[in-house]
C-alpha cells in the first residue's frame, strides 16, 4: 500500500520576523516536500496587509479548513489544515480552550482517500500542563478506532500529566523528532500520531525550514 505523507509545522515567528516577509520561504519548504495533508500552526494575519490564510491555502490543493481562535479587526490568528484529497464530509472545529486560557481549537475531518476514509485531527494545544492534559482527552474523543491520524504542534515536554500518555491509549504509534527551538532543537513540540493499524515508513524533519520559523516541521509518510 502506497504511503500518505503527512505534514505539521507551527510557522511561530514566521510572520513577525520581517514586517515585510512574502511568505514565499514557508510555502517553498511545504513545495518542496509535497505533502498529501499538512498542519500548520500560528498562522497569523494580525498587522499585515496580506492574508497568509489565502496564500497558504493555495500551496497544497484545492481543499482546506482554517480555525481561527483568535479574530480581530487588525487580522486573525490560528490554525489551518489543508489537503490534496477532498474531505468526505464538513471538517468539524472543536473549541479545545481551557478556562481562562489562550482560546485552542481541533480540527477534525475525514478524508477521502484511493484506500478508503483516514480519519486527521490537526491541534495546538496550551502551554500548561493542566490545560494540556484536559485538551488531550478531548483530543481522544475525536479519534476513531482505526485509520486516524492526529498531528500538531502539542507543546509537551513533560511525562507527567503528558499529553502523550493520553493519546497512546488510542494512537501508539508517534514521531518523536526534536523540533524547537529550530537553531538548537531540544524538545519534541511538534509530533504525528497514528492509530495501530498505520505504519511510519519513514520520518524526518527538514533544517532549512529554520530561516522560516522558531519551530522545525515534521514529515511523516505513513501506510494506513
Amino acid at each position: 500500500m502506497a504511503p500518505m505523507r503527512f505534514m505539521t509545522w507551527n510557522v511561530h515567528g514566521t510572520f513577525n520576523l520581517n514586517p515585510k516577509f512574502d511568505l514565499e520561504g514557508v510555502c517553498s519548504v511545504i513545495r518542496k516536500w509535497s505533502p498529501d495533508v499538512v498542519a500548520l500552526q500560528e498562522v497569523d494575519s494580525r498587522s499585515r496587509t496580506d492574508d497568509p490564510f489565502a496564500k497558504l491555502a493555495r500551496v497544497v490543493g484545492d481543499h482546506r479548513v482554517h480555525a481561527k481562535s483568535i479574530v480581530t479587526e487588525d487580522g486573525d490568528y490560528g490554525q489551518m489544515l489543508m489537503s490534496r484529497l477532498p474531505f468526505s464530509g464538513v471538517p468539524e472545529i472543536v473549541d479545545v480552550s481551557y478556562r481562562e486560557r489562550e482560546p485552542r481549537r481541533a480540527i477534525a475531518a475525514g478524508l477521502l482517500t484511493p484506500f478508503g476514509d483516514v480519519r486527521v485531527v490537526a491541534t495546538h494545544l496550551g502551554l500548561s500542563i493542566h490545560e494540556r492534559h484536559a485538551q488531550a482527552q478531548a483530543l481522544v474523543s475525536l479519534v476513531k478506532p482505526e485509520r486516524t491520524v492526529v498531528l500538531g504542534d502539542f507543546n509537551d515536554w513533560f511525562w507527567v500529566k503528558s499529553v502523550r500518555r493520553v493519546l497512546a491509549q488510542v494512537c501508539p504509534n508517534r514521531t518523536r523528532l526534536r523540533t524547537f527551538p529550530a537553531h538548537l532543537p531540544l524538545l519534541r513540540l511538534d509530533r504525528i500520531y497514528a492509530t495501530r493499524d498505520s505504519r511510519f515508513d519513514k520520518v524526518w524533519t527538514d533544517e532549512e525550514a529554520r530561516a522560516y520559523s522558531d519551530h522545525l516541521p515534521v514529515i511523516a509518510d505513513i501506510a494506513i
